[in-house]
C-alpha cells in the first residue's frame, strides 16, 4: 500500500504546471480526458501486502499517475515520527510510465478501471487533483485504515461527482468484519508482522466496520468499484489488466509452521515448564531465566506504553495488553539479583499474577482480538511468577523456623 518513492520537488512542480495548462485550456480544443482508478496487486514487502491504489490521468499527450502513498524515508526522525503517529504522507504526480516500470520490475499486476465520468466531471476531478499536488497542499496526515492511498482517491472521486458512491459488499470480504480481520487476511503469509500489529494495536481496530470502511484495502475497493453506482449509474466503465503479474512477484511464501509466533511461543512455554519443574525440585529459582523473559516483556511494555500514552495513532489505545506487558516488568531483571530488593520483586510478582488473571477473566469483554501466540507466552509468565513466589515464600518460611 505504501511505496518508498522519492519524487524531486522540481519534477512535481513541473507536472503540476502541466496539469494547470491542461485544466485552463477550453474543453473543445482538447482530446478526451480519461481518469482511471489503478489497483496494484500485493508485493513482497510488508507495506505492499494490501496492494496499492492510485489514479491515472490520461489526455494526449499527457499520461500521469497521481499517488497518495508517497513519503520520504529520509525525513529527519522519520522512524520516531512514524511510531508516534505523525505520519505525514504526500500526494505526488509523475509520468505513468514510471509508475508502471516499478510494478513491472517487482512482477506485480496492475488493473485499470476507467471512471464513468462526463468531461465536466473529469475536468472537475482534474482540477481538484491539481490543487492537491501543489506544494502547499500535497502533505496530509496518513492513517492506515481511515485516510490512506485507497480512501483518498475514493473521496476525491465522490467530490467530483458531488454525491456518495453506493458500494456493495463483495463475496470475498463479507466474512471480514473488522479492520483486524482484513489485516490478517492479507498478512496471512507474514505471521510475525501480524503478531506485531496484534501487539501494538488495541481494540480500536476490532469493531464491526461498514462496507465503506473496508475500502481502506485497495483490493477490496477495486472489487467494490466493479459494481459501484451513483444514482444508478455505474462508476467505472470496465476493469482491465494492463500489467500481468509475474511468478514470484507477489507476497513471499508462507512462513513455515515451526517458525510462526505461535510455534515459538509454545517452545518458550515448554522451556519454562522444564525450568519450573527443575526449580521446584531444587527449591531454587533459576534467576537468569526470569531476567531474560521479563527484560523482553519490559521492553515490549515500554513500546506499548509509548503507543498508548504518547503516540497519536488512533488504534493504539485502549490496549488491554498493558496489564501483561508494561514497564513494571523491568523490576525483575533490575532487582532479582539484589537480595535486599527481594520484597520488591515479590510484591511485583503478586501484582503481576493478579493482573494476568484479571486480563484472562476480562479479555472476552474488552472487544480486543488477541494473537494465538499470546496464550503460551502469558501462560509462561504465570508459571514463572507462581514458581518464583512459591519457592521464595517457602524459603522464607524455612528460614524463619
Amino acid at each position: 500500500m505504501v511505496r518508498f518513492i522519492t519524487i524531486s520537488l522540481f519534477l512535481a512542480a513541473l507536472l503540476c504546471n502541466r496539469l494547470s495548462v491542461h485544466a485552463d485550456t477550453t474543453a473543445d480544443s482538447l482530446p478526451e480526458l480519461e481518469i482511471s482508478l489503478i489497483t496494484c496487486s500485493p508485493g513482497a514487502e510488508i507495506y505492499e501486502l494490501c496492494g496499492h491504489t492510485a489514479l491515472r490521468i490520461k489526455q494526449e499527450p499527457m499520461d500521469i499517475a497521481v499517488n497518495y502513498g508517497t513519503f520520504d524515508f529520509n525525513t529527519p526522525n522519520f522512524v520516531y515520527r512514524f511510531v508516534k503517529g505523525e505520519t505525514d504522507y504526500m500526494v505526488t504526480a509523475y509520468p505513468f510510465r514510471y509508475f508502471m516500470e516499478e510494478y513491472s520490475r517487482s512482477g506485480r499486476s496492475v488493473i485499470e478501471q476507467p471512471l464513468n465520468l462526463s468531461q465536466e466531471e473529469a475536468a472537475k476531478l482534474l482540477s481538484m487533483l491539481q490543487e492537491n499536488t501543489l506544494p502547499e497542499n500535497r502533505t496530509y496526515r496518513y492513517n492506515y485504515v481511515k485516510d490512506n492511498c485507497s480512501t483518498r482517491p475514493l473521496a476525491m472521486i465522490e467530490k467530483a461527482l458531488g454525491d456518495t458512491i453506493d458500494l456493495h459488499a463483495t463475496s470475498g470480504s463479507d466474512t471480514l468484519t473488522t479492520f483486524r480481520d482484513i489485516m490478517r487476511h492479507y498478512h496471512a503469509a507474514y505471521p510475525w508482522y501480524q503478531f506485531g500489529i496484534d501487539l501494538a494495536l488495541g481494540s480500536g481496530i476490532d469493531y464491526p466496520v461498514s462496507i465503506r470502511e473496508k475500502a481502506f484495502a485497495p483490493l477490496i475497493l477495486k472489487e467494490m468499484m466493479d459494481s459501484a453506482t451513483i444514482n444508478g449509474r455505474p462508476v467505472v466503465k470496465e476493469s482491465r489488466v494492463i500489467l500481468n503479474a509475474r511468478e514470484g512477484g507477489g507476497p513471499l511464501p508462507a512462513t513455515p509452521p515451526y517458525m510462526t509466533p505461535l510455534a515459538v511461543g509454545c517452545i518458550v512455554l515448554a522451556l519454562v515448564i522444564v525450568v519450573a519443574i527443575h526449580d521446584f525440585r531444587k527449591r531454587k529459582v533459576t534467576r537468569w531465566v526470569d531476567a531474560i523473559m521479563f527484560f523482553i516483556f519490559g521492553l515490549c511494555g515500554l513500546l506499548l506504553s509509548f503507543l498508548v500514552f504518547i503516540s497519536v495513532h488512533e488504534a493504539t489505545s485502549p490496549n488491554w495488553l498493558l496489564l501483561w506487558l508494561n514497564p513494571l516488568c523491568l523490576i525483575v531483571p533490575i532487582f532479582i539479583y539484589i537480595k535486599k530488593c527481594g520484597r520488591l520483586v515479590k510484591l511485583y510478582g503478586f501484582i503481576n499474577f493478579a493482573a494476568l488473571i484479571l486480563l484472562i477473566v476480562m479479555w472476552g469483554f474488552t472487544g480486543q482480538s488477541g494473537n494465538p501466540a499470546f496464550i503460551p507466552l502469558i501462560a509462561a509468565d504465570i508459571i514463572l511468577t507462581v514458581r518464583y513466589l512459591y519457592i521464595t515464600l517457602c524459603a522464607e518460611k524455612t528460614n524463619s523456623l
